[in-house]
């Protein structure tokens, strides 16, 4: 048996992958939460965005569920499906989209550490400062070092950090009900001065809503870590219900202490402005602290998922073969340094950004967006054909429906980004077309499939339309 066989025997516990779960999803998002929906919406547009975002990314954690135990054998999940059901090139561009995905949004890590440390040092700006990224840039490189230490060890350092960052989102939620006062929740029940038609502000949070739950499909993505694959769903929906749970209740408790009008204006990392007006000082202190770990602790557990993506895509020679390369201690080498490499990219360009936090988080959701299609995709094509329910048809029905509902939702999203952030997607898109070329050389097959041929074009003038918009000042970052 090699190093690397020995270090895939210690496999992940139901605990250890809910909470890698809950440690994917709460990050950065959750602590800007209060200024981007008061931006769009009151009390009512919000409960009315939870219920639908709440339902579509449940669905979507069913869907998770349900492939993790009618396809045992496929693992990372988000890339196995889109090829197990549309081909190898869309499942490479769910590979891809998955991983620049996770890479743009860590990120929105360091503009936010920045950012909140700014409100003390000056020098840090909104995290879009020279020196804001020069420090960046250490931490990226100092984690990249510490990761190497392995996949078992980060997992379990992962649960740690999540429970340490729980507990001052809680005591927000917890404060934040004691200073309630009625009269402003009522006064925000409708939003703030500016907002539109109740579609347009629910349309408004969509893809914050879908960035603060990126993460709950991490069990799938780790399945061959799995100690029992029926782990892998139950981690799925039971990290994405006690994450909704959080979200939800720091959204709408933060209209009943400051105006929405109010709440807009504060500077993020916005929770800590509405602690603050609620109990002094100590509140913006309490959350900054808490968002540090927070932070910190999601950026470690998107890496791993990142690196672990392009490393099993490159196992099922999707990818080339140079991101197979692993450490004594289980990890993605290669894989790791090339992610490593494309948030260093990115961080540089969010400094010509006029609102680097905003940018990347919105374009991380973009990018996720067919990953997650795809996927949804796959679950209704099985139901749609029985494929794996003559041995199994108990659940046929149930499955079906959830299907069809991960689908719609996720196209729903699809429209409620815009055209904005599905261009500037299709340049990130279009250039990784190199990598499944030089895949597919190293096998000495042909490089495109008639109907490939087709979705390379689609790719390649969706570049040239995100291009040239951006070059006409059509769209900005």
């Amino acid at each position: 048996m090699t190093v690397t066989e020995k270090a895939t025997t210690q496999k992940l516990t139901l605990v250890t992958m809910t909470m890698m779960v809950v440690g994917g999803m709460v990050g950065a998002g959750v602590f800007s939460l209060p200024r981007r929906f008061a931006e769009e919406t009151g009390v009512i547009g919000a409960l009315v965005a939870w219920t639908i975002a709440g339902t579509g990314m449940l669905m979507l954690a069913f869907v998770f569920q349900n492939l993790a135990m009618r396809k045992p054998d496929l693992d990372a999940g988000v890339y196995a499906y889109a090829k197990a059901g549309f081909g190898e090139y869309l499942g490479f561009f769910s590979a891809f989209g998955y991983w620049a995905s996770a890479c743009v949004g860590n990120v929105t890590y360091w503009v936010l550490i920045m950012s909140t440390v700014g409100a003390v040092v000056p020098a840090l700006g909104d995290g879009d400062t020279v020196l804001s990224v020069v420090l960046s840039t250490v931490g990226v490189w100092v984690f990249f070092y510490l990761i190497q230490r392995g996949v078992k060890d980060a997992a379990v350092l992962n649960r740690i950090v999540t429970i340490a960052k729980v507990v001052p989102i809680l005591v927000f939620v917890l404060l934040a009900l004691f200073a309630l006062d009625p009269a402003v929740f009522a006064d925000n029940l409708r939003g703030g001065t500016d907002v539109g038609s109740l579609f347009e502000q629910v349309k408004g949070t969509m893809l914050i809503t879908v960035f603060v739950f990126l993460g709950v499909e991490g069990a799938s993505v780790y399945s061959r870590h799995a100690k029992r694959r029926e782990d892998v769903g139950r981690a799925t929906v039971l990290g994405f219900l006690a994450v909704f749970a959080v979200f939800a209740s720091v959204t709408i408790v933060s209209y009943g202490i400051l105006p929405a009008d109010e709440i807009a204006q504060l500077r993020q990392p916005s929770m800590g402005g509405v602690l603050e007006a609620a109990v002094g000082d100590w509140g913006m202190v309490l959350v900054s602290v808490g968002l540090i770990v927070s932070v910190l602790g999601a950026y470690l557990a998107w890496t791993l998922m990142a690196a672990e993506v392009l490393y099993v895509a490159a196992k099922d020679d999707d990818m080339p073969r140079f991101l197979r390369r692993t450490t004594h201690g289980d990890v993605p080498f290669a894989a790791l340094l090339m992610t490593t490499v494309l948030i260093q990219v990115v961080l540089i360009v969010t400094y010509f950004s006029a609102d680097a936090f905003n940018f990347a988080l919105d374009l991380t959701s973009a990018l996720s967006l067919i990953p997650f299609l795809l996927a949804a995709g796959y679950a209704l094509k099985l139901a749609v054909t029985r494929e794996s329910y003559t041995e199994q048809p108990r659940g046929w029905g149930r499955e079906l429906t959830v299907a069809v509902i991960a689908v719609g939702y996720t196209i729903f999203l699809l429209v409620a980004a815009g055209p904005k952030f599905l261009l500037v997607s299709f340049i990130v898109y279009a250039p990784a077309t190199w990598l499944f070329v030089k895949a597919r050389r190293e096998q000495g097959r042909r490089l495109f499939s008639a109907p490939e041929l087709v979705i390379l074009a689609v790719s390649i003038v969706g570049a040239v339309a995100g291009i040239t918009a951006l070059a006409a000042g059509w769209i900005s970052i």
